[in-house]
């Protein structure tokens, strides 16, 4: 039986880190497509060269061209150019809309039946623009959004309470921006709710420092984090690879659910071999679909910038 094969296009610090993270996880053969001549080869020969060391069995490759992605499973898109300080995720809106555009052609044309996953700011906007220019159904394209944002609540968390990230569950919804929805009430320490271990102003805090999780960490390292997106996306990986069926915060599709219809924002989601399998529709206080529908008008104005 032959390996799955996973084509990550963007072999900058995100899509590496990700490429990297799923050869450990033997989900596949990887293959890493960028345009900067040696970038993708030589980080594909230099994990390759760590696989006796970590011991996986996966091929990783690197390539200028989408030849050697032909019949991938799973196509990952990280390209794009990554925020600068003082940059906003809107300020990215047109150069990154080019590149998702070719990246996601290049990937129906040689990969027809695989799913779609965007990693490419402003990111609910892309995974729209992207499932529009693929003509895929919508359960085959899916944005990579509340799993970071949760992540990055979880630790906050486990910092504050001192306890294992490991017993933290919970997640974020809305879009992967400024106007996230953190949900305290869903957030709970081994299936005990935030709320009941530490007082409000505290989550509040918490929940800010998520909103700016990725402003602080380019405030710090002048680009993007990757280590943390690069994992959600090795996270993705697994749940539709090995269909894990998993109940993760992605962006996807709504046509209807939470009042809101033809947008992509971050919602649960069951995650497994068909992409996204089901959305799950939780119940939210008024003021929690309030600002999930505030965060999604945002969106709304950006995809008609593109024409939609």
């Amino acid at each position: 039986m032959s390996r799955q094969k996973i084509s990550v296009i963007g072999a900058g610090n995100v899509g590496a880190t990700a490429a990297f993270l799923i050869a450990q996880k033997e989900l596949g053969d990887v293959v890493m497509v960028d345009i900067v001549d040696g970038l993708p080869q030589g980080k594909g020969l230099d994990m390759a060269e760590a696989s006796p060391v970590e011991n996986f069995d996966a091929n990783v490759t690197g390539s200028l061209d989408y030849e050697p992605t032909a019949g991938s499973d799973l196509v990952i898109i990280t390209s794009g150019s990554p925020r600068k300080p003082g940059m906003s995720r809107e300020d990215l809106l047109h150069i990154n809309a080019n590149i998702v555009k070719t990246a996601t052609e290049n990937a129906v044309k040689h990969s027809p039946n695989c799913t779609i996953v965007i990693l490419t700011n402003p990111l609910d906007i892309m995974t729209y623009h992207a499932w529009q220019v693929s003509g895929f159904p919508s359960n085959r394209v899916v944005g990579q959004a509340g799993v970071l944002d949760s992540a990055r609540f979880h630790y906050f968390i486990s910092i504050e309470l001192g306890v294992s990230v490991e017993d933290i569950s919970g997640f974020v919804l809305g879009g992967h921006g400024d106007t996230m929805v953190p949900l305290p009430r869903y957030t709970t320490v081994a299936g005990i709710p935030i709320t009941q271990l530490m007082s409000a102003d505290r989550i509040e805090a918490l929940a800010q420092r998520t909103r700016d999780g990725g402003a602080e960490v380019v405030q710090l390292l002048k680009t993007s984090g990757y280590y943390a997106a690069g994992a959600s996306l090795a996270q993705m990986a697994e749940a539709i690879l090995r269909d894990k069926k998993r109940i993760l915060a992605c962006s996807a599709h709504l046509t209807g659910q939470y009042g809101i219809d033809d947008l992509y924002i971050g919602v649960p989601i069951k995650l497994g071999a068909g992409g996204v399998e089901e959305i799950i529709e939780i119940k939210l206080t008024d003021d929690e679909l309030q600002e999930l529908q505030n965060s999604a008008q945002t969106y709304r104005e950006g995809i008609s910038l593109l024409g939609y």
